[in-house]
């Protein structure tokens, strides 16, 4: 099963955004993959959802087997300024989520039912909602497109510098990676006080 797993999941990335065209509550799917690093890391005391199952690093391996230039990143990309960018970006665009839906949820503002491209920038196009999954709450859709977004957004800066660069210099800059990483980290140096106690 596992083998099977590390195989196609990046399937699982693919059927994330087809989905979502066919209704946007689909996106809640995208929590998953929120939630599985700290998962393994509490399961495995290390980072096997980067290293084996993330299924955006296994669709990256795939489309760029055979294209892309495959050029060593910066280190200001890697090693810098690009994970406290992205760490940053996605800490703001999390709080934003939460705050505006929570707002939806309280009705204090309409939802927002389109998709949109590093927070700001609308998409020219509406998701056209091909599958009726009956009526859903207005914060649970606004929640399931910005969810969306996130995920739309990082799918394509993670497409173009894995064209330009590695298949999966990505996975460098990846905020879910950065911050099990640091819980891993936080993680070992409790242990290590319990075994020194």
């Amino acid at each position: 099963m596992k083998n099977l797993w590390i195989k196609y999941s990046y399937l699982f990335t693919i059927s994330f955004f087809i989905l979502g065209i066919f209704n946007i509550i689909f996106a809640w799917i995208g929590f998953f993959c929120l939630i599985m690093p700290f998962v393994f890391i509490i399961k495995d005391k290390e980072k096997t959802w980067c290293k084996s199952y993330c299924p955006r690093s296994n669709l990256f391996n795939r489309v760029f087997a055979k294209i892309g230039l495959k050029r060593s990143a910066p280190k200001w990309l890697v090693n810098g300024i690009g994970k406290r960018i992205m760490l940053t970006y996605f800490l703001l665009n999390f709080t934003m989520i939460s705050l505006s839906t929570l707002m939806v949820f309280l009705d204090k503002r309409d939802p927002v039912e389109k998709v949109k491209f590093l927070i700001a920038f609308q998409l020219p196009w509406n998701i056209p909602n091909l599958l009726d999954v009956g009526i859903m709450p207005d914060w649970v859709v606004h929640l399931g497109f910005r969810v969306y977004s996130m995920m739309f957004t990082t799918i394509i800066i993670g497409l173009l510098i894995g064209f330009f660069y590695k298949a999966r210099t990505w996975c460098s800059i990846c905020p879910m990676g950065t911050l099990s990483s640091m819980a891993l980290r936080k993680q070992n140096h409790s242990v290590n006080l319990e075994k020194g106690a």
